[in-house]
């Protein structure tokens, strides 16, 4: 049994980088709790989500031990058709969370936290009123029960404690998560968005697993399949095919082909 977070501690150690913080024992699911805030960095956290969400409206598994964490921004300055950038950033925090407890891990685009070919994370970010964005993670931090199912694309789970040698601290993996999101959100923020003269379009290419890799992209009419080639300035995933033509995807469910 994880111990339960301080909700106390942590804002002695966030509240400042972040203007509020909350932690709850159980909800439904922190990115609808957030949808109704203003406040910009307002951070909430449960213990246990009922009716966690990932992408495409599918549900997410929130077993107890994992970190479930949402994040209000409300990044003035920045244009709206860069604001899908913040889910990409969630995914580099991700992975230098990862690293800080000795876990190597990479990203399946744009955001899922994978650790060899096991997913450990996801994030799912959403638009709500005006100019603000709810960016949602859930990280699996201590060993899974043995009854958590694949995830889509047939992934299964896995946590970082199963691959850091031993217990993982969940509050030191919560300052961290959120510290590094801190700091690439606002490198992001002030330079109006840019990820390209930021260094960030390049560090999250670096830790993109997709890239090089055929792939085959669930879309709701259909699907392609390819080799992932680049992921460009607006986040968006370039495929090309077997006869050689290219094809730009901003949304879809990426699956990883074996090598033949």
């Amino acid at each position: 049994m994880s111990t339960p977070l301080d909700a106390a501690d942590l804002r002695t150690r966030l509240v400042g980088p972040y203007a509020a913080l909350d932690v709850v024992g159980s909800t439904g699911s922190t990115n609808a709790d957030l949808r109704a805030a203003t406040r910009d960095r307002t951070v909430l956290i449960a213990e246990e989500q009922t009716a966690g969400q990932g992408r495409r409206g599918r549900g997410w598994s929130s077993p107890g031990g994992g970190l479930y964490a949402s994040v209000l921004f409300t990044p003035a300055g920045v244009p709206a058709n860069r604001l899908p950038w913040l889910t990409l950033l969630a995914g580099i925090a991700l992975v230098r969370t990862a690293a800080s407890v000795g876990v190597e891990a990479n990203l399946k685009w744009p955001n899922d936290l994978l650790v060899g070919d096991r997913k450990a994370a996801g994030v799912l970010a959403e638009i709500t009123t005006g100019h603000a964005v709810v960016v949602g993670t859930g990280l699996n931090v201590a060993a899974l029960p043995p009854d958590v199912e694949p995830g889509a694309g047939g992934l299964v789970p896995t946590s970082l404690e199963e691959h850091a040698g031993g217990p993982v601290d969940r509050a030191e993996v919560a300052v961290t998560l959120l510290t590094e999101l801190d700091g690439l959100e606002r490198r992001w923020r002030d330079a109006g968005g840019d990820p390209v003269d930021t260094g960030l379009l390049a560090e999250y290419r670096a830790h993109c697993g997709t890239l090089g890799r055929p792939v085959r992209v669930e879309l709701p009419g259909g699907h392609l399949v390819g080799t992932a080639r680049s992921v460009e300035a607006d986040g968006t995933l370039v495929l090309r095919d077997e006869s050689g033509a290219d094809h730009t995807v901003s949304a879809g469910d990426v699956v990883h082909l074996r090598v033949r």
